[in-house]
């Protein structure tokens, strides 16, 4: 089976990849994916206890929230990767810089490879098979591209939108919570007026009223 254009394809861009991270350094490249995931981290956490704040200062809950997520995420990713920046410029200044970049070439390979996979799981999922081209049919790296395929999708949760949805609507859900329990105590505040007024006269003051009307009728 020749190779086609899947294959050469796949090879370019695991080559460039793969230079691109030599380049770099493994440290490098590591440190980028930890900024970015303790960028989105940051986000997540703080993200429903920032959010009350912004709605202070903006009126429109979309221009709030994405001010809150803009900045949480833009603000972290800078600073952590500044830092990743010196941490990875001193690795490879040092005597283990020629292993750094060997390793960060074959991690520039993983990369790149997961990179097709993606855009074959795209490709995959927008084009029926029977309508795909015999360049991808018939790929002699069809059979990893679509293992490596299941592979990602088993890490993923069952509905990763869903998932990512809740965690951002769980403040506003929390707000919803909270009012009727400030209703309900002010219900519970509330004084009763039978119990504050009493139920009425008892018989010892309607006897004695009755007696008064009866001496007054009387004279």
């Amino acid at each position: 089976m020749p190779i086609t254009l899947l294959d050469i394809i796949l090879l370019v861009v695991m080559l460039i990849s793969g230079l691109l991270a030599m380049i770099r350094g493994f440290m490098r490249e590591v440190l980028s994916i930890a900024a970015w995931i303790a960028a989105a981290a940051t986000t997540l956490y703080f993200y429903g206890r920032l959010l009350p704040f912004a709605k202070g200062y903006f009126n429109n809950d979309i221009v709030a929230a994405g001010a809150v997520v803009g900045g949480l995420f833009l603000g972290t990713l800078l600073i952590v990767s500044i830092v990743t920046v010196r941490i990875s410029d001193m690795i490879l200044d040092s005597r283990i810089g020629a292993l750094d970049r060997t390793l960060g070439f074959l991690f520039g390979l993983g990369r790149g490879l997961i990179i097709v996979v993606v855009a074959y799981l795209f490709f995959d999922w927008l084009v029926p098979q029977k309508s795909q081209p015999t360049w991808v049919t018939s790929a002699k790296s069809r059979v990893v591209l679509a293992g490596t395929g299941d592979w990602l999708k088993s890490m993923l949760p069952d509905d990763p939108e869903s998932t990512i949805l809740k965690r951002l609507k769980r403040p506003k859900e929390d707000e919803g919570e909270e009012q009727p329990a400030s209703g309900q105590r002010s219900d519970n505040s509330a004084p009763r007026s039978g119990a504050s007024a009493g139920e009425g006269y008892d018989r010892s003051d309607r006897t004695d009223m009755r007696q008064l009307i009866e001496t007054r009728a009387a004279r």
